[in-house]
C-alpha cells in the first residue's frame, strides 16, 4: 500500500516547551483518569483468570494502561500540571472472590478498547505538540494491536459471531422518496450502516448490562445500588429495541452475557470506582447513539436512538449528582472564571 506524498512547508514545528492547549489538557486528563480506573480493574481480573491466553491478554492491557499513565504523568510534571488523584489501592480489594468468568474479560476488553480508540481518534486531530502527537498515535496504534488480539481470541474460542451477512448489491441504485419511512408508508430493509450500528450497540450494551448487573449485586450504598438497577433496566430496554429491529428482518444479534457473572455479593471495587465507571460508560453510549443517528435514514430507528440518548443522559446526570454529593467528582481542567477575577 502506497504512502501519501509528503508536503514540504516551513521548518516550523511545535516543541515540547509550548503550553498545553485546552484540547491537549482535556484529552490527557481523560486518558489518565480512564486508565487509572482500568488499571485496578485489570489487576483484580488477573487474580481470577484460568485461561492462559486470556491471562496474557489482560497482562498486555494492564501494561498499556500503566505505560499510558506513566507517560502522561511525566508530561504533567514537566508542565507543572497537578497529577489527578484518579483511583488508588483503596478502590480495589484484590482478595475479593471471583465476580466474573474468564470469557467476560475478553468482551469487557473489547468494549474498553473501543472507548479508548474513540478518545484517541478525537485527540489526534486536535493536538499540536510533537510529544503529544506521538503519544496519542502510540495510544491508537497500541490499542489497535490489542484489539486484534481480542478479536483473535474471541473468534478462536468461539466466543463471538461476526456481524450479519447481507447480499452484495447487483448494481448501483439511488434511493426513492420512501427511504426515510419507518412509521408510515413502505418501510425499506435496513441498509448496511444501520445494521452495523445496531449490531455494535447491542454488542456494547450486553457487556454494559452484565457489568452494571454485577455492580448492583455488590454495591454497598443503597442509593448507588438502586441507580445501578435502574441502569440495568434501561440497558436491557435499549438492547431489546435494537435486537427487535434486526430480528424483524431475520438478522441475528449478539447474545446476552449475564451468565458470565457469579453470585458473589462481596465487592472487589469501591462504590466510587463503580459509579465513575458506569457514568463514563453511559456517557460513551450517548456518543455512540449520536454516531448511529448520523448514519441512520429510517424515522423509526432514529426515534429509538433519540429516546435512548435522553434516557442515558439522565442516568449520567444522576450518577454525576451522586459523585458530587459524595465528594468523588474530580474537577477536569477548566477555563478561568473571569467573574471571580474582576
Amino acid at each position: 500500500m502506497k504512502k501519501i506524498k509528503p508536503i514540504k512547508l516551513s521548518s516550523y514545528k511545535t516543541n515540547t516547551s509550548e503550553k498545553l492547549t485546552s484540547a491537549e489538557m482535556g484529552k490527557l486528563w481523560a486518558t489518565y483518569m480512564g486508565n487509572s480506573m482500568a488499571s485496578f480493574i485489570l489487576k483484580y481480573f488477573l487474580q481470577h483468570v484460568d485461561d492462559k491466553h486470556i491471562k496474557t491478554l489482560l497482562e498486555n492491557a494492564l501494561q498499556l494502561s500503566e505505560e499510558f499513565m506513566k507517560t502522561i504523568k511525566g508530561i504533567f510534571e514537566k508542565d507543572g500540571f497537578p497529577i489527578p488523584k484518579g483511583f488508588t489501592e483503596e478502590d480495589v480489594n484484590l482478595g475479593a472472590p471471583r465476580l466474573f468468568l474468564d470469557e467476560f474479560y475478553v468482551h469487557y476488553l473489547k468494549y474498553a478498547s473501543k472507548a479508548g480508540l474513540s478518545i484517541y481518534s478525537i485527540a489526534i486531530p486536535l493536538v499540536f505538540r510533537e510529544d503529544l502527537k506521538e503519544f496519542f498515535r502510540h495510544c491508537m496504534d497500541s490499542t489497535m494491536d490489542l484489539m486484534e488480539q481480542i478479536k483473535e481470541i474471541l473468534m478462536h474460542k468461539g466466543l463471538i459471531s461476526k456481524p450479519p451477512l447481507i447480499p452484495v448489491p447487483e448494481k448501483v441504485e439511488f434511493v426513492h422518496k420512501d427511504f426515510l419511512n419507518g412509521y408510515l408508508g413502505n418501510k425499506r430493509p435496513l441498509h448496511a450502516m444501520e445494521i452495523t450500528h445496531l449490531y455494535d450497540n447491542i454488542e456494547n450494551n450486553v457487556t454494559s448490562k452484565a457489568l452494571i448487573m454485577a455492580f448492583a449485586q455488590v454495591a454497598k450504598d443503597e442509593k448507588i445500588r438502586k441507580l445501578f438497577e435502574r441502569g440495568k433496566d434501561l440497558t436491557t430496554n435499549n438492547i431489546e429495541n435494537y435486537k427487535q429491529k434486526l430480528h424483524d428482518e431475520d438478522l441475528p444479534s449478539p447474545p446476552y452475557l449475564d451468565d458470565l457473572i457469579t453470585n458473589t455479593t462481596f465487592s472487589p471495587f469501591s462504590d466510587k470506582l463503580m459509579l465513575f465507571h458506569k457514568m463514563d460508560m453511559f456517557s460513551i453510549k450517548v456518543r455512540s447513539f449520536g454516531n448511529s443517528v448520523a448514519v441512520n435514514g429510517r424515522h423509526d430507528i432514529g426515534m429509538v436512538y433519540l429516546k435512548a440518548i435522553m434516557k442515558n443522559s439522565y442516568f449520567v446526570e444522576n450518577a454525576a449528582r451522586i459523585m458530587i454529593e459524595k465528594g468523588w467528582f474530580e474537577q477536569p481542567p477548566a477555563a478561568a472564571d473571569r467573574d471571580k477575577l474582576s
